[in-house]
């Protein structure tokens, strides 16, 4: 299990922030948090040292780029044994954006974006081609009620922390 890394309450403001707007320069937090902007950019590299921030990324809504369907997909292996292997697959497969090891019903659980139709067909193929896969059971997302990051303050914190934003200004 991986080492846990206590978050005190300037990590816990800077990674909130943040994730609101991953954009924003460390001297807009800084002022912000009434700190320095050195200090902002110390507790960064303590965070990406740590494991906690992994690298930067950019969410794309993916049906203005014409990839329509997102399916998820409950994947059952031969033997649970075969997971790394199976995963190895998994990552050469581009349409699988996330994998997850599971328990219950499903060894993995997959999400999947494709096109269209033909396209999900054909991701189906391959993923279902993999060895050590026994089956897999399918579902297509109508619409994401809800995508985002995990929040980590309330939503009384932020307001408070939002507002230092506005008053200072």
């Amino acid at each position: 299990m991986p080492e846990k890394h206590v978050l005190d309450s300037l990590d816990r403001q800077i990674l909130a922030l943040l994730m609101e707007d991953a954009k924003r320069p460390y001297t807009d937090l800084a002022n912000q948090l009434y700190v320095s902007g050195g200090t902002i950019h110390v507790r960064m590299n303590k965070l990406r040292e740590a494991g906690i921030v992994k690298g930067e990324s950019l969410v794309i809504d993916y049906g203005k780029i014409g990839y329509d369907i997102t399916s998820f997909l409950g994947v059952y292996l031969q033997k649970s044994s075969m997971y790394d292997d199976v995963s190895e697959q998994f990552a050469r497969i581009p349409e699988i954006v996330s994998a997850h090891y599971t328990t219950g019903v499903y060894s993995v659980f997959i999400k999947v974006v494709c096109r269209d139709t033909d396209h999900l067909r054909e991701a189906l193929a391959a993923i279902q081609a993999i060895d050590g896969i026994q089956r897999t059971e399918t579902f297509i997302s109508l619409e994401a009620a809800i995508e985002r990051p995990l929040q980590l303050m309330s939503k009384t914190e932020m307001a408070e922390l939002n507002s230092r934003k506005t008053t200072k200004s």
